[in-house]
């Protein structure tokens, strides 16, 4: 069988993009399998399309355990608002200055964009929240994913540059899922956590839903494929 990889995801802030449009960047409440397979790239310091590498893991689980601080009654507590970030691109710079003109957003072809050069967008984040990813990988490449990392290329983040991790991402190497949540949950008991949902790949007893999120090509022309899953709320 193919093994699984435990990775922690635990920050301050976490953006997972699924459905952004234009100025507007909004996060899924979990990570999504393309973010995570952006981390394993960043650890592999695997730049560019990576049809091969991603063709390895497209078919493969990837199921979620997300946990919350724990209150006084050992409950989770209620989760922080998302956190929404009004941010410029491009704004400031001087257009006639040909190294500030390259910090300005311009078309496809390099003219200026429509309405000025400068963007107005917004973006959100999940505010103090932890994840367990369970990520099947090919057997062949479990070594040296595993290795990636613990020392990795390029630095790794939570979805966005600015998301910085507070703990390891990897947690170990196991045989089955059941292996792996069971050692997420002694490190979440640890830590104080307590499991608020958790997500699995498929149609099961919980809340469906579809996601173009299994990444086929990277690079400057990405695409996506689709999968679904099912999240089941703890009681």
């Amino acid at each position: 069988m193919n093994p699984y990889l435990l990775l922690w995801l635990e920050g301050p802030l976490q953006s997972w993009g699924h459905d952004s449009r234009f100025g507007r960047r909004d996060t899924l409440p979990f990570p999504t399998k393309s973010g995570v397979m952006g981390i394993v790239c960043a650890a592999l310091g695997a730049g560019g399309e990576q049809v091969g590498l991603l063709a390895d893991f497209a078919d493969l689980d990837m199921q979620i355990c997300a946990y919350s601080r724990r209150n006084g009654k050992g409950e989770p507590a209620p989760r922080e608002p998302l956190l929404r970030d009004f941010h410029m691109v491009g704004s400031g710079y001087d257009d006639s200055d040909p190294w500030q003109s390259l910090l300005i957003p311009k078309t496809s072809d390099g003219k200026k964009a429509v309405g000025g050069g400068s963007k107005m967008t917004f973006r959100y984040y999940l505010q103090d929240r932890t994840f367990a990813v369970l990520l099947q990988v090919p057997a062949e490449q479990c070594e040296t994913v595993a290795h990636a990392l613990r020392h990795p290329v390029w630095d790794l983040c939570l979805g966005r540059k600015n998301c910085v991790p507070t703990e390891f991402i990897f947690q170990g190497a196991h045989s089955t899922p059941e292996q792996a949540k069971e050692a997420a949950g002694k490190l979440a008991q640890e830590k104080q956590k307590v499991l608020d949902f958790t997500v699995i790949q498929g149609v099961g007893a919980g809340e469906t839903m579809t996601l173009n999120d299994v990444p086929i090509q990277f690079g400057a022309h990405k695409r996506y494929r689709d999968r679904q899953v099912t999240i089941m709320i703890e009681t």
